[in-house]
């Protein structure tokens, strides 16, 4: 290649970027939009590009001004679609989706219009910085999108809850209580009733550190340690605090509610008698199934997790502390199969778990829709009958789907 080239960005890619094509090759420009006409510097990676905006010859009609401040001075790398209108940022996830079946799965659907959020902006309910000592105290930040090292001295965050943001403010002014170490992850999430703290990283925390800590954060309810090699414990709590700061939290509670009550709409249709649901949490969506009438095996890995979906789940229900792909097999048949991994996905045992025993159907809920596109290809005994993405995450080119898998008779 000779010069700069001028690109047309034509669509957005998993992960955010804007897609445009030159001499046969795929070029990948971060922060660009559908529309837009720029001057690129292009870099081959194999079979694709990826290209960095020298100029902007004409603007997409879509792009708009990112209020963030950090998003353009500091490239911040938390979120990727600031610079789309809300309206393009929910096509643009549906199109990810669609793009991720026909290419991954290699089965071309229809997928259903993005569920937008109520919110826009300040919906995070948690929010994870990465903090680097100085000598003389903590920049806690987050990573440019174009430096996964570096860590830039982070003020606000437009989409996080002020009442996250407020708790991080007085964490950072007790700074001096956590860990020492060069570097640590910490993380603020709001639970029901106050805020819990994660710190991982550090050699040595004292209890009388930890504590004087919650102590000068009145907000925080509860603290949890994760050394390196070691496993996450609570180190401070206020009274019996413990269960909430372990639990896990909808980051975008709003659109959670939305996607639950699909879900569980879904399963009233299919009215299932047996259901498994894997991936089962604490239990929030087995034990509602099993209120409903149905016989529910909930799997769960977590022990803490699994032993209160246990308390919760009525007679004729149990859960299992184990991993779903240990555990899949024997639990099955069932009528109904509950998905909702990691973005990891499945194991490739439960999928032949399913193929080898398949339920009537299978609800697969997902935060990732390479791995979704993934596993569903490895389910061919299964007719895809309805793809709903929901945008749990605005700003940011995530998207949560759920997918409702029949089963081909045979």
């Amino acid at each position: 290649m000779t010069g700069d080239p001028v690109l047309e960005i034509a669509s957005i890619a998993a992960g955010g970027a804007g897609v445009a094509r030159h001499e046969g090759l795929v070029v990948f420009v971060p922060r660009t939009a559908p529309g837009d006409r720029i001057v690129a510097r292009i870099a081959q990676r194999g079979r694709f590009a990826t290209g960095t905006v020298l100029a902007m010859q004409q603007e997409g009609a879509d792009r708009v001004i990112p209020p963030c401040r950090h998003y353009t001075r500091d490239r911040c790398g938390g979120c990727q679609l600031q610079h789309l209108s809300y309206g393009a940022q929910l096509l643009a996830k549906q199109g990810i989706v669609s793009d991720a079946f026909a290419r991954v799965a290699r089965r071309p659907t229809t997928v259903e219009p993005v569920e937008p959020s109520t919110k826009e902006w300040r919906y995070r309910r948690k929010l994870t910085l990465a903090m680097r000592s100085t000598g003389e105290g903590w920049i806690a930040g987050l990573h440019p999108y174009d430096d996964p090292i570096g860590v830039f001295d982070l003020h606000d965050c437009p989409i996080t809850d002020e009442r996250v943001i407020d708790v991080w403010r007085a964490v950072l002014d007790a700074s001096g209580f956590l860990p020492r170490a060069e570097m640590l992850r910490v993380a603020v999430r709001l639970t029901d009733h106050a805020a819990s703290l994660t710190v991982e990283g550090g050699i040595r925390w004292g209890a009388e550190e930890s504590a004087s800590l919650l102590q000068a954060v009145p907000a925080l309810e509860s603290i949890w340690w994760t050394p390196p090699r070691g496993v996450r414990r609570e180190v401070a709590a206020r009274g019996s605090a413990h269960a909430a700061g372990a639990s896990f939290v909808q980051v975008n509670d709003g659109v959670a509610y939305t996607l639950r009550e699909h879900v569980h709409a879904l399963v009233a249709r299919i009215g299932p008698s047996t259901v498994i649901d894997a991936y089962a949490g604490d239990g929030a969506t087995a034990v509602r199934i099993a209120l409903g009438g149905a016989r529910v095996i909930a799997i769960e890995a977590d022990p803490d997790a699994a032993a209160e979906c246990a308390r919760l789940l009525p007679d004729r229900s149990r859960a299992i502390a184990a991993l779903v792909e240990d555990a899949i097999a024997e639990s099955l048949p069932a009528d109904l199969v509950v998905l909702n991994p990691p973005r990891a996905g499945v194991h490739e045992r439960v999928t032949a778990a399913l193929t080898a025993d398949p339920p009537s159907a299978i609800i697969y809920v997902s935060c990732d829709p390479a791995t979704l596109a993934r596993d569903v290809g490895r389910l061919p005994g299964f007719r895809i009958a309805s793809v709903r993405p929901f945008d749990m995450f605005p700003q940011t080119a995530h998207v949560e789907t759920v997918c409702e898998l029949v089963r081909i008779a045979a």
